[in-house]
């Protein structure tokens, strides 16, 4: 049977939080015990007691996934998300952002005293980013809150690694894996972080060796922990006949993509000065989709991806500030 035609560009699942970013120095982290440059889950308690102690914040709404489907938008793609918050003012200041975009989001927030997620993110003078997340109310999306005929609609699904860590979401991820094949859409899926690897690496490799994964999103380390080698083209080689389309960034040394066999690479794109790399490989993979998406080539692909990328971590926060339609009538003049 056909597909119709899709009405949404991009469906994503993920993490429905609000990001509070804060500048430290690393005499913070060490005081509270924070590895620098990684993402920590935190519980309830450690969010209030490192939320007294940070520095002066500024609050944005974020979730890897979200952050991706706000540069999207910016470049003119539709897009709908799916995540849960609670009844509560962060709800609210979430919900808010994302309708403020043009994505749909109607996923009903639940009630009860598990709050909306936030990350605590904590940037140092070298532009590091330093996460800290509760997940509150976030790892609670059950498969009944799934939009199915939303994500029919959408020409790909988009899945954040990062909320295949609680249980409850990742059985509606597979949920919507099944509607999104079914209704013969691709599947993009982003590995999101080396702790979520070594929890879930079984599942990803059976996800990738059964061909439900399209697109599939890491940066260098990622791919080598999902691969369990030291060596990025040995970690590449290890998945490329699995995945038609396999992107991995590597910060200032560029992107490599390998499409149906072959491989291209792109340079990191130029950036005055890095503030905070926030969003970086959500950016990367906006741009990459949304050039996806036109039927642009691989190599285009890759370059709106770094442009993208690039725009992001020249100042504060995980969404873009100038325009990206802009940049990316400029790139491809």
């Amino acid at each position: 049977m056909t597909a119709s035609a899709p009405t949404l560009d991009v469906v994503a699942i993920g993490n429905a939080i609000v990001d509070v970013l804060a500048r430290s120095d690393d005499a913070f982290l060490a005081q509270h015990a924070l590895t620098k440059g990684g993402m920590q889950l935190i519980d309830a308690a450690m969010a209030e007691s490192l939320y007294a102690d940070m520095p002066q914040a500024k609050e944005i709404s974020g979730g890897s996934a979200a952050n991706t489907l706000a540069g999207l938008a910016a470049l003119g793609k539709k897009c709908g998300f799916i995540g849960q918050v609670n009844d509560d003012q962060l709800g609210e200041v979430f919900a808010h952002d994302v309708h403020a975009l043009g994505i749909r989001f109607d996923t009903p927030a639940m009630k009860g005293d598990v709050p909306t997620a936030r990350c605590l993110i904590l940037v140092t003078p070298d532009a590091q980013r330093t996460m800290n997340t509760f997940l509150g109310a976030s790892q609670f999306l059950p498969e009944a809150a799934l939009d199915l005929d939303m994500i029919r609609s959408a020409g790909i699904l988009y899945l954040e690694g990062y909320l295949w860590d609680p249980e409850q979401p990742r059985a509606a991820m597979r949920a919507a894996i099944d509607a999104a094949r079914g209704a013969g859409r691709k599947v993009a899926f982003t590995l999101s972080d080396n702790f979520v690897i070594d929890r879930h690496r079984a599942d990803f490799i059976d996800l990738i060796d059964q061909g439900l994964i399209d697109i599939l999103f890491s940066n260098e380390g990622e791919i080598q922990s999902l691969a369990q080698v030291d060596d990025f083209d040995k970690a590449l080689a290890r998945f490329a006949g699995k995945v038609p389309v396999l992107v991995s960034t590597r910060s200032e040394k560029g992107a490599v993509a390998v499409v149906d066999g072959t491989r291209y690479e792109a340079p990191a794109a130029p950036v005055s000065q890095i503030i905070d790399t926030t969003g970086a490989g959500d950016l990367f993979a906006a741009g990459f989709l949304a050039a996806h998406i036109e039927g642009r080539d691989v190599a285009d692909c890759l370059n709106l991806g770094a442009a993208a990328a690039a725009e992001v971590i020249s100042h504060w926060g995980a969404r873009p500030e100038a325009d990206l339609v802009v940049i990316r009538d400029q790139l491809f003049a």
